[in-house]
């Protein structure tokens, strides 16, 4: 074998380990995201519904944007949709 292709086929395992790193660390992101989003629109449905019986006319609505911003940022972001929904409230 030859220098130049011994060199080639070790930069070549170097990345492939790299790539599958990367990959892992995506796929992780993206489960995380599934969770907050699935959480997310299970507590604007919960908090929505809470709202409604009390009488208090404030909820989100559940649409691609909300499950969005929840799936993100979290229940910080469902705390801001319910923040920018009481703004309208004043």
């Amino acid at each position: 074998m030859e220098k130049g292709t011994g060199i080639l086929m070790i930069a070549g395992a170097c990345l492939l380990v790299l790539f599958i790193g990367a990959v892992k660390n995506k796929a992780e992101w993206l489960l995380n995201f599934c969770i907050r989003t699935v959480c997310g629109g299970i507590t604007i449905y919960g908090i929505n519904f809470f709202l409604e019986k009390w009488g208090i006319p404030c909820a989100v609505g559940l649409n691609p944007v909300s499950l969005l911003t929840s799936g993100t940022l979290g229940f910080g972001g469902v705390s801001l949709l319910y923040a920018v929904s009481a703004f309208h409230l004043l």
